[in-house]
């Protein structure tokens, strides 16, 4: 049985880290080239934050810190700004 634990976990390894590393990657490359803007600097604080959050409910899942209400919260969240990032896509 899925439960929604294992939904987020899944969605946080599979995508969520893994396009944020992405994003991290690049912005050290523009910063690395000298093509960032402070934005750029911002954003990467951001990222590295964001990515600490990511760790931090993955602990929590795999020490079952996190009930499934509150699974269920993060998910939908997470879904809503994966949807967001792809419309911003789509407009592009």
């Amino acid at each position: 049985m899925i439960t929604i634990q294992m939904k987020l976990k899944d969605i946080i390894e599979k995508i969520m880290i893994p396009e944020s590393k992405a994003f991290l990657n690049e912005l050290d490359e523009m910063i690395k080239n000298n093509s960032s803007s402070e934005d750029d600097l911002e954003a990467k604080k951001d990222m590295e934050y964001f990515l600490e959050e990511l760790q931090t409910i993955l602990k929590s899942i795999d020490n079952n810190q996190i009930n499934n209400k509150e699974a269920e919260e993060i998910y939908e969240k997470i879904n809503f700004i994966l949807e967001m990032h792809h419309n911003e896509h789509l407009d592009n």
